[in-house]
C-alpha cells in the first residue's frame, strides 16, 4: 500500500499540471510567425514539373486513370511482398511526384529506413512538391528538435501528429500512465492507417511502418510484412480519406504541440537540415540506385503488376470511438466482416495477432455450423516469433475455441522461417555482415532467384530462444475469400482494430491477384516455416476426457485460467511425411508434438504470457 501511494501521488500531480495543457492562440501565432519567417524557401528546381524523374509506376497509374470509366474502372495492382521492392517503390514514387505526396503512418523511427524516407520527402518538398506527413504521435517523431527542423525545412512540407498525448510530441512514461488514467478512450484510440499517395494517382497501402525491421534492415529481428501498390481511380478514394484525417481536430500542426512550440520560440537562428547519418550507408545507396534503375524496376515492380478492374480503398473515420453509432466510422471493419461472412469455399487469413472480437467470433462460428462450411486457414505468430507476447497470450487462451468452435487450421510462424530468410538475404544481397559491399557482382541482382511467388516501436523485443540466429515475426494483415476477394491492409482482425484504432486497406476483386496473395500466405504455412496447432493426441481415454473437461472450464473463466494441460499444442511434421490437415486420420502418424511454446527459453516473458492467459482476458481491447 505505501508503494501504491508513492506512485499515485506523482501521477495525480502530473494530471493536475496537465489539465490546462493546450497552448494559447497567442503562443501558436508566435510560433507560426517564426516558422513563416525562417522557413527555407530555397528551391532546387525551377521547372514546371518540379524536376520529377520518369517513373514506369506512375506512368502506368496515369494511363489506368485515363482509360477508366465509372462503369469500367481500370487499375494497376502490384503485390509488395518482398521488402526491398516495397522500399524501392516508395523512393521511386517520391522522386517521380510532380504535384503532391501525402503520407500516413503509425510508426516513424529515426533509423536508416526512417531517415531515408524523411530525407527523400524533404528533397521532394524543396523541388516544389507539396508534401504532407500525418503520423500517429505515440510511436513517431518523439524528438522536438527534429520536429523543429521539419517545421522550418520548407514551406512545401507540413507535418501533423495524430492524437498527441497532452498536446506534446514526446510522451514521458509518467505522462503515458496519466493518459490512461485521465482520458483512456481518447488515449487508447490510435491512427493505425498506412498510406503513401503520390499525385492522387497511385498509392501504397498495407502493414509497413517506417522503421528498419519492416524492410529487413534490423540486425536481429525483422518482420514478414506486405503492401499493395494501386494505381488508378482508387487513388481518389485514398485522397478523400487522407483529407478527412488531415483536417480532423485530433491532427495537430507542429506549432500546436507544447514541446515543439517551445523549441521553435527558443530558436534564435533557423535550424538547418543535416545530411542523414546512416548506420549502413552502402545498403541505403544501393536502394537509392535501384529506384532509378529501369531494368531493376521492370523486373521487380512492372512485370509482376496486374491490370485489374474494380479495386476499393476503405478506411475507418478518424476518432471512430467518438462515433460508435455511425456505421461509416467503422466502414473498413464492417466491410471485412461482410467479406468473410459471404465465404463459400475458403477463407485464408494472415494476422500477427489471433485475438477475435465478438462479432468476428460470431461470424466464424456461424460459418463453421454450415452443413458444408468453408475451409478456414490461419497464418499467425508463435510465441517464438512475436514481439507482442502479451497479445499472444490471449490467442493461446482460446486455442480450443478456434479449433473446435470455428474450425480454424492454425499455423504459427517459426522464428527462423526459411521463407523469411530468403527475403532478408535479398534485401541484404551483396553486403557483408557490417553492411559494406561484398565482392558479389551487382549484375547477379538483375534477375530474381527462383521463388514460390514471382508493432510497436523498436524497443519491443521477442522472448529469448533456445536456438540461435536471425529472427522473424509476422506483421502482414491479409485475407483471401474464395479466390475472388483479396484484402491487404492494416487491420489485425482483433478487438483493438475493430473498436479503437482506425484502419485502412484495399480490396481487389480479381482472381489473379487473389491467387497471388493466396500463394504468398500459404507459403508461410509450409512445414519448414510454421508449426501446426492441433489437439493433443488422446492416450488414456478417461484421463484425457477429464483433462479436457477441466481445461474447458478453466478457459471459460475470466480470471484464474491456471490449468496447465491445454487442449491443443504445437506439432512438427516428421521427416519423410507429406503435410496433412489436423483433422486427417493419419495426422498423428506424421506429426510429433513439440510443446506449447516450442523453442522459447524460460524467461520473464514466458511467465508473463502464462499470467496474462490466466488474468488478462479483460485487457484484449487495450493489448
Amino acid at each position: 500500500m505505501p508503494a501504491l501511494r508513492r506512485f499515485a501521488f506523482p501521477l495525480l500531480l502530473v494530471l493536475l499540471l496537465l489539465q490546462g495543457c493546450t497552448l494559447s492562440r497567442a503562443q501558436i501565432r508566435r510560433a507560426d510567425a517564426v516558422v513563416a519567417a525562417h522557413a527555407d524557401r530555397s528551391s532546387s528546381c525551377e521547372r514546371a514539373d518540379h524536376c520529377a524523374l520518369p517513373s514506369p509506376l506512375l506512368a502506368a497509374a496515369t494511363e489506368a486513370l485515363a482509360v477508366s470509366t465509372p462503369q469500367q474502372p481500370v487499375h494497376v495492382v502490384t503485390l509488395l511482398d518482398d521488402s526491398e521492392p516495397a522500399l524501392v517503390a516508395r523512393i521511386n514514387l517520391v522522386r517521380a511526384a510532380r504535384h503532391s505526396i501525402d503520407l500516413q503512418t503509425y510508426i516513424w523511427d529515426q533509423d536508416d529506413a526512417g531517415q531515408l524516407m524523411l530525407d527523400e520527402l524533404v528533397k521532394a518538398a524543396r523541388r516544389g512538391v507539396r508534401v504532407r506527413i500525418l503520423a500517429d504521435q505515440l510511436f513517431s517523431f518523439n524528438d522536438p528538435d527534429l520536429l523543429d527542423r521539419l517545421a522550418q525545412v520548407s514551406p512545401n512540407l507540413q507535418v501533423r501528429l495524430y492524437n498527441p498525448t497532452f498536446h506534446k510530441a514526446r510522451t514521458q512514461p509518467l505522462e503515458f500512465a496519466a493518459g490512461i488514467v485521465c482520458c483512456f478512450l481518447q488515449f487508447n484510440q490510435r491512427m493505425h492507417n498506412k498510406l503513401l499517395l503520390v499525385d492522387e494517382r497511385i498509392g501504397i497501402v498495407g502493414g509497413r511502418n517506417y522503421q528498419d525491421r519492416y524492410f529487413n534492415w534490423d540486425d536481429t529481428f525483422d518482420y514478414v510484412d506486405r503492401d499493395a501498390m494501386i494505381g488508378g481511380p482508387a487513388a481518389l478514394q485514398m485522397a478523400a480519406s487522407f483529407e478527412l484525417f488531415w483536417n480532423h481536430p485530433r491532427s495537430l500542426p507542429l506549432t500546436h504541440l507544447r514541446d515543439v512550440n517551445r523549441r521553435i520560440l527558443a530558436d534564435r537562428t533557423p535550424p538547418t537540415w543535416p545530411a542523414p547519418s546512416y548506420r549502413h550507408p552502402a545498403r541505403v545507396a544501393r536502394v537509392q540506385d535501384d529506384a532509378e534503375d529501369s531494368a531493376w524496376l521492370q523486373t521487380w515492380l512492372v512485370d509482376p503488376s496486374l491490370r485489374v478492374g474494380r479495386v476499393d480503398y476503405f478506411s475507418d473515420l478518424p476518432a471512430k470511438t467518438d462515433k460508435p453509432d455511425k456505421r461509416r466510422a467503422l466502414e473498413f471493419t464492417h466491410h471485412i466482416m461482410r467479406m468473410i461472412s459471404e465465404a463459400k469455399r475458403e477463407v485464408l487469413l494472415q494476422t500477427p495477432y489471433l485475438v477475435m472480437s465478438r462479432r468476428a467470433q460470431h461470424i466464424f462460428r456461424t460459418l463453421h455450423r454450415r452443413s458444408d462450411p468453408p475451409r478456414v486457414t490461419v497464418s499467425t505468430n508463435s510465441l517464438a516469433s512475436t514481439d507482442a507476447f502479451a497479445v499472444y497470450a490471449m490467442a493461446y487462451k482460446h486455442r480450443k475455441r478456434y479449433l473446435k468452435k470455428f474450425g480454424f487450421e492454425v499455423h504459427e510462424l517459426k522464428p527462423h522461417a526459411p521463407s523469411a530468410g530468403e527475403d532478408y538475404d535479398l534485401a541484404n544481397l551483396g553486403l557483408d555482415a557490417t553492411g559494406k559491399p561484398s565482392s558479389a557482382d551487382r549484375a547477379s541482382r538483375a534477375r530474381p532467384p527462383f521463388r514460390l511467388l514471382g508493432s510497436r516501436g523498436s524497443n519491443n523485443q521477442p522472448a529469448p530462444l533456445h536456438s540461435q540466429g536471425r529472427r522473424f515475426g509476422l506483421h502482414a494483415k491479409s485475407i483471401v475469400v474464395d479466390d475472388v476477394f483479396a484484402m491487404v491492409g492494416s487491420h489485425n482482425f482483433d478487438p483493438r482494430s475493430d473498436h479503437y484504432n482506425t484502419e485502412s486497406g484495399v480490396i481487389v476483386y480479381d482472381h489473379g491477384f487473389a491467387d497471388q496473395l493466396r500463394h504468398s500466405i500459404l507459403r508461410s504455412t509450409q512445414p519448414e516455416n510454421a508449426w501446426v496447432i492441433a489437439p493433443r493426441q488422446p492416450k488414456v481415454p478417461l484421463l484425457t476426457d477429464l483433462n479436457r473437461a477441466i481445461g474447458t472450464i478453466s478457459e471459460s473463466l475470466p480470471l484464474f485460467d491456471l490449468w496447465p494441460f491445454r487442449y491443443a499444442t504445437s506439432f512438427e511434421l516428421k521427416p519423410g511425411c507429406q503435410p496433412l490437415r489436423a483433422t486427417d486420420p493419419n495426422f498423428y502418424a506424421c506429426y510429433e508434438p513439440v510443446g506449447d511454446f516450442p523453442d522459447v527459453a524460460l524467461s520473464p516473458k514466458l511467465i508473463i504470457t502464462r499470467l496474462v492467459t490466466a488474468f488478462g482476458v479483460g485487457a484484449k481491447g487495450i493489448l
